[in-house]
């Protein structure tokens, strides 16, 4: 008999279903006694949901905006025409069912070391913000300031819970609010955080040099930008740490690269995951992800956009190309592991071990 090394999807009931904004809701769960371990969760952690929709197995990971030691708690924004957020901020309401993976996810600080927190996040990159600002501010030595971009007030998800962090930390947080297509009283608080914006408001709120811990949450060109403006700054590496919202178009389009010498077009893949190992001859501009759950269509995955990590495994023979990645640590990549959703095999033989 197989044991499942990896976590399993679990149904958990919806506790309650709150309206953000008139796009936005935040959804909390109940864990019951005996699963309470496995949904223990850390600030910035995600989870992901999973529904099937036309015969289809649809998944999406969602940022948890709770603090440490409360109930799992979602941010969710809809995406027009989506297949899962409508349902999700819709329809969706307490008693419902729905089937969960455990927490997953390091885009998580260290709340055993107060520090200093500077957290950047667009529209709905503030939902894993609120975890971590919420759960670091807790240490009486912590401080934090808040960038939030958004288009208008009537977007601003968590506006309510932000101000009142602000009124119980008056003195250890400071919350900025920007938005793109209204007007502030401040010229300087208007308009979208990119690189000009961020290069002219960074310096004016902090000093760099000072700030332990940099977290960005937001869509592909916020991210890019505040890397950039960052590096200017000399921010080590180290400190900055950040997690993208996919969106199909954040990116631009992968290209394919060939590995000179490579004969044929396909490739014998090897996947191992919960002990077990399946090999199947997969085309080579075909990613590893896509191709093997043809035949193991157990294999764990989310976003497929490169971004959650869900996917994550390590390449233990042959040689691949990863695409494009949002959700390893240079580190990871190093070491050999890759986002099987974008990569693809290069030489004729390849081994992927999820287990690792």
């Amino acid at each position: 008999m197989t044991v499942s090394l990896r976590p399993q999807f679990h149904t958990l009931t919806v506790a309650s279903v709150a309206r953000l904004t008139d796009d936005s809701v935040a959804v909390t769960f109940d864990v019951p006694d005996e699963l309470a371990s496995l949904y223990e969760f850390r600030p910035g952690q995600s989870l992901t949901l999973r529904r099937m929709v036309d015969g289809r197995d649809e998944r999406r990971s969602y940022s948890i905006c709770a603090m440490a030691g409360e109930r799992p708690r979602i941010g969710v924004r809809e995406v027009p025409g989506g297949v899962f957020s409508p349902w999700l901020v819709r329809s969706l309401k307490p008693g419902d069912t729905v089937e969960v993976l455990p927490p997953s996810g390091a885009f998580t600080p260290d709340l055993t070391r107060p520090a200093r927190h500077v957290l950047l996040a667009a529209g709905s990159g503030i939902t894993p913000v609120m975890s971590i600002l919420g759960s670091v501010l807790r240490d009486p030595s912590a401080t934090a300031v808040v960038l939030y971009g958004n288009r208008r007030t009537n977007t601003v998800m968590f506006a309510d819970e932000l101000a009142d962090l602000k009124d119980l930390y008056t003195t250890r947080m400071q919350l900025v609010h920007v938005l793109s297509r209204e007007p502030r009283e401040a010229e300087l608080f208007t308009g979208r955080l990119d690189e000009p914006k961020l290069r002219t408001l960074l310096p004016l709120l902090v000093d760099a040099a000072e700030v332990d811990h940099w977290w960005l949450c937001g869509p592909f060109g916020m991210v890019t930008d505040a890397r950039a403006v960052l590096a200017e700054l000399g921010v080590p590496r180290e400190r900055i740490h950040f997690e993208l919202f996919y969106v199909e178009d954040v990116a631009p389009e992968p290209v394919h690269h060939t590995e000179p010498g490579t004969v044929g077009p396909s490739s014998s893949v090897t996947v191992t995951l919960d002990g077990r190992s399946t090999t199947a001859v997969l085309p080579k501009d075909m990613t590893i992800l896509e191709g093997a759950q043809r035949v193991r269509p157990d294999l764990p995955f989310a976003c497929k956009g490169g971004v959650c990590g869900t996917c994550r495994a390590k390449v233990v023979g042959g040689k691949v190309h990863m695409r494009r990645n949002f959700a390893l640590e240079d580190a990871e990549v190093e070491a050999g592991f890759v986002v099987t959703c974008q990569t693809v095999p290069v030489s004729d033989a390849v081994e992927v071990d999820f287990d690792q």
